[in-house]
């Protein structure tokens, strides 16, 4: 993929490949993007070209593509900007800053933009806040979902949830996200890190990745096992799923004051907020994109996966472009974790 990276703003960028994401999924059957849109959204490649005022990058440069934010707004100043209060709208409606598009069909009808780089395509046009750079000797065609998915599901708990070495976490859901989680709690040295879902292979490779124990939940009830592991509760929880019954239990499981992180997309969940959240202090909180600031963390990510410590590799596999709707497949039925699609070869 070649990438154009601009400043007022934009920046071009040759990309070599995209991961596919749940998010995407999203934006085809959902329309979260006016159609028509050009989907992908953890792209990777080569920067070709830069605007006059872009500082970061330069041609040749091996670069991420993460979510695009403003770097104005009083949470992007403080060092949240995937808390920039202009976020949905700059990565799902499509246009530009100012309103204007960078992609245009045949006949001249705007194209939407998703998450500010439509990535399956095999030139992107950028801002340069979107733009992370990465090392030249790793293989760049792997990097692109540290972008989005890797870098949600170590940033929830690296950047936000910061858990103390020796307190525990259950992580509900072992795709790409909870797996990366679950990499970042080993990284922290966390005493009983939980791997629930419903997936007997799945489970599998989360032992290989870090966690100390596991639940299948068809098979056995998550709450009575973890109460059995921890009887007091545990501080940590994800919820990935964005199932309702599953919320729930992330937070059922938790100790007094202890903190859940939903991390899916979900729908409407009841609770007995006297009961089961504010009469224990617990606190359950939503978190987008690992409150990651990706030009500083996807650099550690790498550097973690360079030393060993985050293994992401194993959970990718690679596909031609032409076999995209194959990914998507593969994805959707929970066969492979993270599939990556190749642009250029």
């Amino acid at each position: 993929m070649h990438i154009i990276c601009t400043k007022a703003f934009h920046l071009h960028k040759i990309l070599d490949a995209t991961g596919i994401c749940h998010t995407d999924a999203a934006g085809r059957d959902f329309a979260t993007t006016p159609y028509p849109v050009a989907l992908g959204h953890e792209g990777s490649g080569i920067v070709k070209e830069v605007g006059s005022s872009v500082t970061t990058v330069e041609p040749g440069d091996h670069v991420v593509l993460s979510f695009s934010y403003c770097g104005h707004c009083e949470n992007c100043l403080t060092g949240h900007p995937a808390n920039c209060i202009h976020l949905n709208d700059l990565n799902f409606g499509g246009h530009n800053f100012d309103g204007s598009h960078r992609i245009h069909g045949k006949n001249g009808k705007d194209i939407s933009t998703f998450f500010g780089q439509s990535s399956f395509s095999t030139y992107s046009v950028v801002d340069e806040h979107g733009v992370t750079k990465v090392p030249k000797n790793v293989d760049i065609s792997l990097l692109g979902p540290l972008g989005c998915g890797f870098q949600t599901g170590a940033g929830t708990v690296l950047n936000y949830l910061k858990p103390e070495f020796g307190s525990s976490i259950a992580i509900f859901g072992t795709g790409a996200v909870g797996l990366s989680a679950m990499m970042a709690a080993k990284i922290v040295g966390m005493d009983h890190i939980i791997a629930v879902d419903i997936h007997d292979n799945r489970l599998e490779l989360a032992k290989k990745l870090g966690a100390t124990e596991t639940i299948n939940s068809k098979k056995q009830n998550p709450e009575e096992v973890i109460k059995r592991l921890v009887s007091a509760g545990i501080e940590y929880s994800i919820d990935t799923t964005g199932v309702p019954t599953v919320i729930k239990q992330a937070v059922h499981v938790l100790k007094p004051s202890g903190t859940c992180a939903l991390l899916g997309m979900a729908g409407d969940v009841t609770f007995n907020i006297q009961e089961e959240v504010m009469g224990e202090s617990k606190k359950v909180v939503g978190v987008i994109e690992g409150d990651a600031i990706p030009q500083l963390f996807i650099p550690k990510l790498v550097n973690y996966y360079k030393k060993g410590l985050f293994p992401f590799d194993r959970l990718v596999k690679y596909y031609k472009f032409e076999d995209i709707n194959q990914a998507f497949e593969d994805s959707a039925d929970g066969s492979v974790i993270k599939p990556i699609v190749k642009i250029n070869g």
